[in-house]
């Protein structure tokens, strides 16, 4: 079956040319030149991952973003921004971007970096017969990429999804940063970027604000872990 992407884009020319070289690869491609056509197409419609513009008229990315992300917390989104500040990357992946890139950009790209996201997607669940991951009163269903705290339903992002997994594949083993880097990311960070710090601060929000036992840790210069305290 073919994978459907959905690309949100108000640069004809870019839009375009983008939906072409995805039918090329073989992808299944919806085009939205607006924000409110990009919301309307992502709310009626299954997609396997979204390329959404920042700067759309009638309805920006953020809303975009906000109401796909209601309709499928686990999508992978791939941002796109003519800005390339640090600010500007950190707001990306705080309303909920999986990754972004900064035009102008080449296809290749853009093109791996999709691959990656829907390969993962793909082999999350055959990679590992432990299809339910419990600690403490954490539930994690990889088979339905489900969270469960306490009897109470998390919703995460893929990111914030595939983050936390990882951790609990290895309860109680303090992970480094660059492992996390490669391994959740599939890229090396520059060691400027502070995307885990900001990625562990949303889980924290998410998993253990609003519970007595904190099941997420800093290992102070090393990396974190996950386990009972």
């Amino acid at each position: 079956m073919m994978q459907k992407i959905l690309v949100v884009e108000d640069e004809v020319k870019v839009a375009n040319a983008v939906k072409k070289g995805l039918e090329e690869n073989g992808f299944e491609v919806d085009v939205a030149y607006d924000g409110r056509m990009g919301k309307s197409l992502g709310a009626s419609n299954n997609y396997d991952l979204v390329i959404l513009d920042l700067n759309l008229p009638h309805s920006n990315g953020y809303e975009v973003c906000d109401v796909i992300r209601r309709r499928n917390s686990r999508i992978p989104i791939i941002m796109l921004t003519a800005l390339g500040g640090m600010d500007d990357k950190m707001q990306a992946f705080e309303i909920g971007a999986d990754d972004y890139l900064v035009k102008p950009f080449d296809f290749r790209e853009l093109l791996a970096r999709i691959r990656v996201f829907l390969k993962r997607a793909g082999s999350e669940v055959q990679q590992n017969s432990q299809y339910k991951i419990v600690i403490a009163d954490l539930e994690i269903d990889r088979e339905k990429k489900e969270v469960i705290r306490g009897g109470k339903k998390i919703p995460l992002t893929a990111k914030e999804y595939q983050l936390l997994e990882f951790l609990a594949l290895h309860k109680g083993k303090v992970i480094s940063k660059l492992v996390i880097a490669e391994k959740v990311w599939d890229i090396d960070f520059d060691t400027g970027t502070n995307v885990i710090e900001v990625y562990m601060n949303f889980l924290r929000k998410k998993i253990d604000k609003d519970f007595p036992n904190k099941l997420l840790h800093t290992k102070t210069g090393m990396g974190y872990f996950l386990a009972e305290e």
